[in-house]
């Protein structure tokens, strides 16, 4: 009976536990999720529904940070604009062509070695190069005053070459100058935000401080970060273009004095209009 009684222990012992164990393992069965399939991953990341909402919820939240900066983001926004118009303007405009295109360097030559100085203002006035600009107003000179010196014709072309000069310089700095005003509005869309934080440190509502001060804070930083988000592009682009300028003024000095003095190499040998 002893014998009995102990197998009979055991196997209801065995028993339980492997009841006990099967239902452990069924309710982690049930409470684990099963693991996401890769295709199903795929699915979910190339579906176009989601990612237009990505899109368009980030759309959101540029807008809205945009409109945390404050009144100050509209000229910001603005001068954005001029600057990158004014970058495609001087990409086009700035060139080494448009100050003595070869055309009418050659046609200029010819004429002022045959003497032809009429032909030579004729040319000057048909072109929009700055090198016939300068000739042509130091030949309508020449052609009010033929007894003026050479001297005084070489004052004329420098100082109608300094006024072209002077002229491609304006126009760059009007990127300096959008780099410039770009950081100062910045700081003053980030004084009003400071203005507003404190001000919201002195209400006595203690509940909603907290938010309204945080409010105040990101509109300083949003300005400061977008005054010189429109300044440094703005800086540099005046650095590069400012660099082109000065060889275009350099090339205009060249050519201008090698016009001129085939010019009065012209009137020495009494060619006259």
């Amino acid at each position: 009976m002893r014998r009995t009684h102990s197998f009979f222990s055991r196997s209801h012992l065995a028993l339980f536990v492997a009841m006990l164990c099967f239902a452990t393992s069924l309710r982690a069965q049930t409470v684990t999720p099963p693991p996401a399939t890769p295709s199903a991953t795929i699915s979910a990341s190339s579906n176009p529904l989601a990612l237009l909402d990505d899109k368009s919820s980030q759309a959101e939240n540029l807008l809205g940070l945009l409109k945390s900066g404050g009144v100050v983001m509209l000229p910001l926004v603005g001068l954005s604009v001029i600057t990158v118009a004014l970058i495609l303007i001087y990409l086009i405009a700035l060139r080494r062509g448009v100050v003595a295109g070869a055309h009418f360097m050659r046609t200029m030559e010819t004429l002022l070695n045959k003497g032809d100085l009429m032909g030579a203002l004729a040319i000057a006035n048909r072109h929009r190069d700055t090198v016939a600009g300068i000739l042509s107003r130091t030949l309508e000179f020449l052609a009010s005053h033929p007894k003026a010196s050479d001297e005084q014709v070489r004052e004329i072309a420098q100082a109608e070459g300094s006024r072209e000069a002077a002229t491609l310089n304006q126009r760059v700095a009007w990127l300096a100058d959008i780099a410039t005003i770009a950081p100062m509005l910045g700081l003053l869309g980030t004084v009003f935000g400071m203005i507003h934080s404190f001000s919201i440190m002195a209400n006595d509502v203690a509940a909603s401080r907290p938010m309204l001060l945080a409010g105040g804070v990101a509109q300083a930083l949003v300005a400061t970060a977008a005054g010189l988000a429109v300044g440094i592009p703005a800086m540099a682009a005046y650095a590069f273009f400012r660099g082109k300028v000065q060889g275009m003024i350099s090339e205009m000095e060249g050519a201008t004095a090698i016009l001129l003095t085939k010019l009065v190499i012209a009137r020495k040998e009494d060619y006259r209009f």
